[in-house]
């Protein structure tokens, strides 16, 4: 009889102990489900453009960088759990609709026609469109003469498409990458560059093209830096759009700008700080 009790209270315990791991597995793999998606973070940047969205080895730098990493925080996920992804110009949209990324975050210019495919937060900076020339260059002064030069953009950029309108005559050669067109600017290949004065600036900064390339200072147009995202999200949206409130009014923008692109002498030109739209 004694035998018989212990062995259902064994019976018993194992039960409970079998009860209990199956109450506790579905809670544990819910709980890992939901911190995954909490804790990372794909965020689309450029990896050519100095001051602003740079990758040298395992490091990334630049305006668009840091503004990523605060909005980041600001919506719960730390600087070691952002996943930065090169996000070409005329790739930008696809990576967004196609959840490669969550955000995109690269010199990318609010317009109508891009927010037919995706939604933006911001603007976060506004910048101008400007020409990069050689140094030793005096015919170029502005867009009006660019007449019959051999004029250097990045396919998918709205800079080739407003040079195109607005001159109709220039030679217009569009590469893939900025850095390959200053390239080709600095060995005499094309007469100029032309795409948002604050990429000019960061790549006329650069050791080697220092003395050797010069940002025209003419701006004409404005471009309004936003943060791209998934269409209709207007949730993720505002959340974004406060977290750049909240950096422009703590004064940490400032110290972002002054930071990446103060060595190139840039100064943050007309209606910065800017104040963000309302999303949609």
């Amino acid at each position: 009889m004694t035998t018989r009790r212990m062995m259902v209270a064994a019976a018993a315990v194992l039960a409970l102990g079998l009860s209990a791991c199956g109450s506790d597995d579905p809670e544990t793999d819910t709980g890992a489900g939901g911190d995954s998606e909490a804790e990372g973070l794909k965020v689309g940047i450029k990896y050519d453009q100095p001051g602003l969205g740079l990758k040298q080895g395992s490091e990334f730098t630049g305006l668009d960088v840091d503004v990523a990493t605060y909005v980041a925080k600001e919506l719960g996920v730390e600087a070691g759990d952002i996943e930065f992804i090169q996000a070409p110009s005329a790739q930008r949209e696809t990576l967004i609709e196609t959840g490669q990324v969550d955000m995109v975050v690269a010199t990318y210019s609010i317009t109508d026609a891009r927010k037919e495919k995706i939604s933006f937060a911001g603007p976060y900076f506004i910048a101008g469109q400007d020409l990069l020339v050689r140094s030793d260059d005096t015919s170029i002064t502005g867009p009006d003469t660019l007449d019959g030069k051999k004029l250097c953009s990045v396919t998918g950029s709205t800079s080739a498409q407003k040079v195109k309108e607005t001159v109709p005559g220039v030679n217009l050669q569009e590469f893939g990458t900025y850095s390959e067109c200053v390239a080709a600017l600095a060995s005499g290949a094309i007469d100029a560059l032309t795409t948002d004065d604050t990429i000019l600036a960061g790549y006329a900064a650069q050791e080697q093209y220092k003395g050797k390339l010069k940002v025209v200072g003419q701006p004409f147009s404005e471009e309004r830096y936003g943060i791209g995202l998934k269409k209709g999200d207007t949730a993720q949206c505002q959340k974004i759009t406060d977290a750049i409130k909240k950096m422009i009014s703590d004064g940490e923008w400032q110290k972002i700008v002054d930071k990446n692109l103060g060595p190139a002498n840039y100064k943050a030109g007309a209606g910065n700080p800017p104040t963000p739209d309302a999303c949609a």
